[in-house]
């Protein structure tokens, strides 16, 4: 069984692309069943994200597998199958693997070591499953990127560092206030970045949104998203009295957040902390409202300088995590290299048991009537003569089975003994009836 990967990411297609070759909830049943419909393929997961599409597949030929998957993408996204290729990667064998596992770790997104996509790879499978259009082998294989995808992280820490700028506002804010849980959130400013970061936020504990912005029906909408609180701009400082975190990111051309005023809010606060970040260039919050006691200011030039110290840790981590990865692959490999050879043995170990039963029944039709031991001496006897044969052979091939050549060996092996392999086609045995027929089969 041969295994390959067809897909696309954010680095080789833009997002119009992208979109054409997406799969949603919904359609991805249908996708998964019209894929699992060609012959040539014997199992498929689809792995769908806002920043990739991969489809990975096991088929008996290699070739008709890759033209199948090149014919379902054409025809669901209707576009020829020349442009698909020109924004897509091939991968086959054990660059599949290879591909799987660092996907699977985080080495191949957006943002390194992001932990978002173990999930997603979780999801896909277990949609595969469910669709009844995976295989052992596909079973095998994403049970696998599952463990390493999990060892990865354990073992490297990779997504243990903020690498993006509004995740490291929520490090930095876990940090100074020691924990997220039920905290509340003024932002300021309906930006992208605010958004972004009220997002993380949430998604960590943060309990409370409320939003100003100088445009109420923008701050509406905003906080509409987090089932937050829209208020005023002119009450501004009163609900930073209220508020754990503050997020200023506002296209003002001047401090939004002065110092008097804040010195006045920390005042009501009574020593009760608050944490600040400044993301607006230019900035939105007076730098001197640092100084204050209480208060924790960053603005977007330290986030970033967290981010790409962050980001040189997960780069080290990185290097690790190859090491990993070739580790589970060379396990994998050994697995896999044995798969297709087992037919083989079945089918080596079928033809001594036809050979063995046939002729136990002709010598007990000679024997006549035996003792009960006698017929189990008899038996034995032929069960470890067939046994004791067939061990070296079938010791052998597994052996040879994780070399590059285990193939030809396992094809040698059929031939000499003329088997028939459970899910290969029969070859055609050449039977020579005369002296000339045998030495024109020779001379060719």
């Amino acid at each position: 069984m041969l295994i390959a990967v067809v897909g696309l990411n954010h680095r080789t297609a833009p997002v119009e692309v992208r979109e054409k070759l997406s799969f949603s909830g919904h359609t991805l049943k249908e996708a998964l069943v019209r894929l699992k419909s060609y012959s040539a393929i014997d199992g498929c997961v689809i792995l769908s994200t806002c920043n990739r599409t991969e489809i990975y597949a096991a088929a008996l030929e290699m070739n008709d597998g890759l033209n199948a998957v090149w014919d379902f993408l054409s025809r669901w996204s209707g576009a020829d199958i020349s442009e698909i290729k020109n924004f897509t990667y091939c991968h086959t064998l054990y660059d599949t693997l290879r591909h799987i596992f660092r996907v699977a770790a985080g080495l191949d997104s957006m943002i390194l070591g992001e932990t978002q996509i173990l999930g997603q790879v979780k999801d896909a499978y277990g949609q595969a499953m469910e669709h009844e259009a995976s295989n052992r082998v596909l079973n095998t294989l994403f049970q696998l990127a599952l463990t390493v995808g999990k060892r990865v992280r354990t073992e490297t820490g990779i997504d243990q560092n903020a690498a993006s700028i509004s995740y490291a506002a929520v490090e930095l804010a876990r940090q100074c206030l020691d924990s997220l849980d039920q905290r509340s959130v003024l932002v300021i400013g309906a930006g992208k970045m605010s958004d972004l970061t009220v997002k993380h936020l949430v998604a960590n504990g943060v309990s409370s949104v409320i939003v100003s912005n100088r445009s109420f029906d923008r701050a509406e909408m905003l906080a509409a998203q987090f089932g937050g609180k829209a208020v005023k701009f002119s009450e501004l400082y009163k609900y930073m009295e209220v508020s754990d975190i503050v997020i200023s990111c506002t296209a003002a051309s001047h401090c939004v957040v002065k110092l008097e005023e804040m010195g006045q809010v920390m005042e009501r606060r009574r020593g009760k902390k608050i944490f600040m970040i400044d993301i607006a260039v230019p900035r939105d919050i007076d730098t001197k409202v640092g100084n204050l006691e209480g208060i924790t200011l960053y603005d977007i030039d330290d986030l970033k300088t967290v981010v790409d110290c962050n980001l040189a840790e997960r780069k080290r981590a990185a290097v690790k995590a190859e090491g990993i990865i070739e580790e589970e692959l060379d396990k994998f490999m050994k697995w896999h290299g044995t798969q297709f050879v087992i037919p083989t043995i079945a089918a080596l170990k079928k033809w001594g048991d036809g050979i063995k039963q046939k002729e136990l029944r002709r010598a007990l039709n000679r024997l006549g009537e035996l003792s009960q031991h006698d017929h189990k001496v008899i038996c034995s006897l032929a069960n470890s003569i067939v046994n004791q044969l067939l061990h070296v052979p079938v010791v052998q091939l597994k052996s040879y089975a994780l070399t590059t050549e285990g193939h030809l060996y396992a094809e040698i092996l059929q031939n000499l003994f003329n088997l028939e392999v459970l899910g290969q086609k029969p070859k055609r045995q050449v039977a020579p009836d005369t002296q000339e027929e045998l030495l024109q089969a020779k001379k060719g």
